[in-house]
């Protein structure tokens, strides 16, 4: 997600905040900008595209317009509008300026209520409708000239997930920090506060932090902090710590590798990738350029993909059938347009892409335009070529991810994919609108469900450097746990080099079943013992064919499924969900025992041999 800084002291903001942004870069990021207060209550912002540098050189060509020792800093991954000066923050509204990270999700009826009321709008971002509003209430409103009291009484109507930081020229010395849902920690120092969305932003400077609570904010001076609550009479909680992580660790998060944390945010990226994608009862898409005749007219779906995105796409064409009664082909990309596929208008291709830059997929979008079809893109890269030339567009919010190997943005994929599948059972009528809430509401449920599956790992490492040493695994699954089992043997080939392979259970007799020796381990997703008893007898039957010819089980079931335990050499549990969704969950432990297995082998985790996070070559 975006990287924030932000300072209040004696030193010269911008040398800080430019030191904060560098050291934020490795989240990613499509521009950058800054905003300084000076002591003549004056606001000095410069903001652009593309990298530090770029911003950097302005800065160089302004001299000393930046003196001061209050400023915000910002490095932004696009989410609404495209990466452009104008779209990146800081943004300003009369004496306020704000920095955001996350998604306001009413932001669409609070930019109607000010344009109503007068305000012109400079940039296409949700971030905007803040600095609008603050600066209102504290020029207007009924705490005017009250900067503190202000940012307080707008924190309250927000909806959605944020941390925002803001300055306003009238009270320099003075920024007000609050969040909802997504990271927000505090420095302190010698007479001077540091503000970052995470401490790798100071961490040069001081080892003193303090973590903001939930629906909380911070107004800050070079003297201290008070933290408060949004509403009146609730909590205002805050943490205070020492960081025991140098400057690579803090970037990290502490964790040893960028792997090991991007799967425990994947709570966040699937929470942030689902916000604000129901309005008043309907599934909304980030860009549509397809009216709902158009897709009420579609009567095949294919979705276009490579490696983990294929995967996700597998597990898409279960929810999309079962949703809309439309058939749906799942196809790898490199291969799509060299077997002639039959395509036409009422034909949507699903491109599915975390880079949006992927060659094959690209290839396999422009063949399918050339037919007619119409496009829809799955995308973590907002303005990336495929959502440019696709006719409509779903952006994962994942942020950027650092380790090769796909974890958080697969999650989001999959989560991104079931909006399409609701999207489009929503366009043709084959789920009412209450019925489309309802499964919304089911996915709103799963990030914390999918918080319980990482807080519970320690379990799945310790398998893992058990069987480190193994010379092959096998990945077996039905239904939605099939493609499931293709992720796990993908994530273990790229990361542990080794052999292994992901089947669907009931083709063991057809061949795989040879493989099966003394000590061979083998997963099992089991799905839920209610509401897909079939399947779950079904695999009971697997499991005992294999464990008859000594293979090892490692069984990733639902809590209190009591009918499969005595058939695990390995349990693994996670909360109960429905069969459609278990991927959310199910796919979690694979990533977390492929990475345990490729450390203990001495590998590096977040670089493996051969592989590059965007493949742009056919």
């Amino acid at each position: 997600m975006c990287g924030i800084v932000g300072y209040v002291g004696g030193r010269p903001a911008k040398d800080v905040l430019i030191g904060g942004l560098r050291r934020l870069e490795y989240r990613g990021y499509d521009s950058a900008g800054i905003a300084v207060v000076d002591d003549e209550n004056r606001l000095h912002v410069e903001k652009k595209e593309g990298k530090l540098a770029n911003l950097e050189g302005a800065l160089a060509e302004s001299g000393d317009d930046f003196a001061g020792g209050t400023g915000i800093g910002h490095t932004r991954w696009a989410t609404h509008g495209r990466p452009s000066d104008r779209n990146s923050h800081p943004h300003v509204a009369g004496r306020i300026a704000v920095v955001h990270n996350g998604i306001i999700e009413n932001f669409a009826s609070l930019r109607a209520e000010l344009e109503s009321d007068g305000r012109d709008f400079n940039s296409d971002t949700d971030t905007e409708v803040v600095a609008q509003l603050i600066d209102r209430e504290v020029t207007s409103g009924a705490n005017a000239g009250d900067f503190a009291a202000s940012c307080r009484a707008v924190f309250a109507r927000l909806e959605g997930a944020f941390t925002l930081v803001i300055a306003d020229a009238e009270a320099p010395g003075t920024i007000v920090a609050g969040r909802r849902n997504t990271p927000l920690v505090l420095g302190r120092g010698d007479g001077e506060m540091f503000v970052g969305s995470d401490v790798a932003a100071f961490i040069d400077y001081t080892k003193e932090a303090v973590e903001v609570g939930q629906d909380t904010f911070a107004v800050i001076t070079a003297d201290g902090y008070e933290v408060f609550p949004f509403l009146e009479g609730g909590a205002a909680e805050s943490r205070e710590f020492t960081i025991d992580w140098d400057l690579d660790a803090a970037e990290k998060g502490g964790y040893e590798y960028f792997m090991l944390k991007e799967i425990a945010e994947q709570p966040a990226a699937v929470a942030d990738t689902l916000l604000g994608k129901l309005i008043d009862g309907r599934i909304v898409l980030d860009e549509q350029r397809l009216s709902d005749q158009e897709l009420r007219d579609i009567d095949k779906v294919f979705i276009v993909a490579c490696g983990s995105a294929y995967h996700s796409g597998l597990v898409a064409k279960y929810a999309i059938e079962h949703w809309t009664r439309i058939p749906c082909e799942v196809e790898i990309a490199s291969e799509f347009r060299y077997r002639d596929p039959v395509l036409d208008r009422s034909t949507l291709v699903v491109a599915i892409s975390q880079s949006g830059e992927t060659a094959d997929t690209l290839e396999a979008v422009r063949h399918a335009k050339s037919q007619k079809a119409r496009v829809l893109a799955v995308c973590n890269t907002n303005g990336a070529q495929i959502p440019r030339e696709a006719d409509a567009v779903l952006y994962t919010h994942a942020g950027p991810e650092i380790g090769v190997a796909s974890t958080k943005a697969y999650l989001a994929q999959i989560a991104a994919n079931y909006l399409v599948g609701l999207a489009l059972a929503q366009a043709r009528g084959t789920k009412f609108p209450d019925e489309v809430s309802a499964e919304f509401r089911a996915l709103e449920k799963m990030p914390e469900l999918i918080s319980q599956v990482v807080e519970r790992l320690d379990q799945v490492r310790q398998i893992a450097r058990e069987l480190a040493d193994s010379k092959s695994v096998l990945f077996l699954g039905r239904h939605v746990g099939y493609p499931t089992a293709l992720e796990g043997a993908l994530k273990l080939k790229e990361l542990a080099y080794m052999h292994a392979e992901g089947f669907p259970a009931g083709e063991l007799k057809h061949g795989p079943i040879a493989l099966i020796e003394e000590g061979l381990p083998v997963f099992v997703v089991m799905p839920p013992l209610h509401g897909r008893s079939l399947l779950h007898s079904k695999l009971i039957s697997n499991i005992q064919e294999i464990k008859a010819r000594g293979a090892r089980t490692i069984i990733i079931s639902a809590e209190g499924d009591e009918v499969v335990k005595p058939f695990a050499d390995y349990l693994i549990e996670i909360p109960e969900t429905t069969t459609l969704l278990q991927p959310l969950l199910s796919t979690i432990p694979y990533q977390a025992f492929a990475a345990e297995v490729a450390a203990a082998r001495g590998y590096d985790v977040d670089k493996p041999r051969n592989l590059a996070k965007s493949v742009t070559v056919e």
